[in-house]
């Protein structure tokens, strides 16, 4: 097989190679794969900016930044710098007794970005692991531990927002409450408790009735019955301090995989506030949300409400290499030290902690996320997405539209008035995301609910073209 760089064969022919090894090879996540050989794959030969171009030319808006990782936009100059600067001097060396200038360095730009608008919060030590689940696994290892040892609880338990996701390993799957992914794993999780999550759209209270054009979560109706029911799960554990929680897990802001569910104005203080006066740790999954998402650096600065663990990915390279950070306090930090004889040291780690590479990407990321001019079009694209959006409630399928910062979340329902959901074999989701590849758009959805979540070097030309191609798609599908 010739490299597709070489020049030796035309593009449709190394198209034809690479889809037939893939097909014969590959097993790709969240796929049916008995529906993948029957398919026509789009096979990505490059990108640039906001673009990605397959080997037949043709040019797609990555409107879901590559299962939202990317920041900047493909091929960015300053990041591609970044990693070639550290290419030069070593790509990768073990974090296991050494330490390198990268880790140093981002570890320390990492716990300065944690600073809310008044005070460091007290986040101060950075373990680093590979992805997402791995980040809430170093998490859970070190709360149960810290647990155990700062707080006498024989037996940590953990709740979590029902239709949380929280990663894919054991232990992050443990945590998740995402029925379709956990149900076939089930005899390899340990208990989680489950509260009830502010879906406003679809409160079982109905206090959130639908009012044309203005997204549930921003309803007054709300009488916080969801508070209520994180009040109980917490009364539930008063028993015996050693069944109180040791942690409480979530995404601040809006939850991601459950739908793009933003949490109404209130909820993270009022939840929060819960969870301390129960003395139990406030553990954040910002592995989506993290690196201005949703604004500011991290969600919880909106609220200026910090957490005792903080868990990163995704976007922390800016979408170019495998990384993520779990953050701590130096209470957490202190239950691991001690003599070599006293075994309590944090046996716990991965081979390409820290790697080099990653770490360089991720300080140009940072370095790039507080410049003033990018925290400004932040602001400007968020705006012209809540812009693109707004057209769409005029949809006759379109029940709720959910926004936080530069993620949205566009919700597709059967029966407007009742809010009456397609049945999910209906692929209502897949087959708006396969028109709007007509577009030249990519985005991959939740179910019923559409993701948009460009990186943020869009135009406002860009913006209308993701409006205009989501109206036709959803008019198409949904008739």
């Amino acid at each position: 097989m010739k490299n597709s760089y070489e020049g030796n064969q035309n593009p449709e022919e190394i198209r034809s190679e690479y889809v037939s090894m893939d097909k014969d090879y590959s097993w790709h996540p969240f796929t049916q794969m008995k529906d993948w050989v029957e398919e026509d794959p789009v096979m990505i030969e490059k990108g640039e900016g906001a673009y990605l171009w397959d080997f037949n030319g043709n040019k797609y808006l990555d409107a879901n930044s590559s299962i939202w990782t990317n920041l900047h936009g493909h091929n960015h100059a300053g990041l591609n710098s970044a990693i070639q600067s550290q290419l030069n001097q070593f790509s990768h060396v073990s974090y296991l007794g050494l330490g390198h200038g990268p880790g140093s360095q981002l570890a320390q730009d990492l716990v300065d970005s944690c600073k809310t608008t008044d005070k460091n919060q007290g986040l101060k030590k950075v373990f680093f692991s590979d992805d997402g689940s791995t980040a809430i696994e170093t998490a859970l290892k070190i709360s149960h531990t810290s647990a155990q040892r700062l707080k006498g609880k024989r037996n940590p338990k953990y709740l979590s927002l029902n239709n949380s996701y929280h990663g894919d390993s054991v232990g992050a799957v443990s945590l998740g409450q995402v029925e379709s992914f956990h149900n076939n794993f089930r005899s390899l999780l340990f208990p989680v408790d489950k509260v009830m999550n502010p879906y406003c759209y679809r409160c079982p209270f109905n206090k959130a009735s639908y009012e044309p054009g203005i997204p549930a979560h921003e309803s007054k109706k709300c009488q916080w019955e969801c508070i209520g029911e994180l009040e109980k799960a917490f009364a539930s554990k008063k028993r015996s301090d050693n069944e109180s929680y040791a942690g409480l897990i979530l995404e601040p802001g809006i939850q991601g995989v459950a739908g793009m569910v933003v949490q109404p104005d209130g909820w993270l203080e009022k939840a929060t506030s819960i969870a301390k006066e129960n003395d139990t740790w406030l553990i954040y999954d910002e592995v989506m949300t993290g690196f201005g998402r949703t604004g500011p650096t991290y969600a919880y600065q909106i609220d200026n409400i910090p957490p005792d663990i903080l868990c990163l990915a995704k976007g922390i390279t800016g979408g170019y290499l495998p990384l993520a950070a779990t953050l701590t306090t130096e209470e957490q930090f202190s239950a691991f030290l001690g003599d070599y004889s006293d075994f309590k040291t944090f046996f716990h780690g991965h081979s390409y902690t820290a790697n080099a590479l990653g770490c360089a990407a991720a300080i140009k990321n940072l370095n790039l996320l507080k410049t003033e001019s990018d925290a400004a079009k932040r602001k400007k694209q968020a705006k012209w997405l809540r812009n693109a959006l707004s057209p769409l409630w005029k949809l006759p399928n379109v029940g709720d539209i959910r926004q936080l910062g530069t993620i949205a979340g566009i919700e597709l329902v059967k029966d407007k008035k009742s809010k009456l959901p397609f049945h999910w074999s209906e692929r209502v989701g897949v087959k708006v995301c396969e028109q709007l590849k007509s577009w030249g758009i990519i985005t991959r959805p939740i179910g019923n609910v559409i993701v948009v979540m460009p990186p943020y070097c869009l135009t406002q030309r860009e913006y209308d073209l993701i409006s205009s191609g989501l109206i036709e798609s959803i008019s198409r599908v949904s008739v």
